[in-house]
């Protein structure tokens, strides 16, 4: 079992690996997806076609969004997961928590 979102935790960003001549996610990529498996699916962002998506963390309250830093490449590049305030979320997703 990976770790949950710990309190002090406000940014995870994935990166790719190349491994014999595969390219893989890092243990990073493994843990965003591990959490947003765990994570309260809020909704996805109004604008982005599903490559930003919020959610909620259980544990403490706190508001997460996925994203894809690196879209430009093969299916968007790594995720990141990150800790959005409640003024950016009302902003980016039209609410707060």
């Amino acid at each position: 079992m990976m770790d949950p979102l710990l309190p002090h935790e406000i940014e995870l960003t994935g990166k790719w690996i190349a491994l014999d001549g595969d390219v893989q996610g890092d243990a990073v990529c493994e843990r965003i997806d591990y959490l947003t498996e765990i994570l309260d699916v809020v909704q996805d962002h109004p604008q982005a076609g599903g490559w930003r998506r919020l959610f909620r963390d259980p544990a403490d309250g706190r508001y997460w969004e996925l994203t894809y830093p690196q879209a430009e490449l093969h299916a968007g590049g790594p995720p990141a997961l990150r800790w959005i305030s409640d003024d950016e979320m009302k902003q980016e997703y039209g609410f707060s928590g």
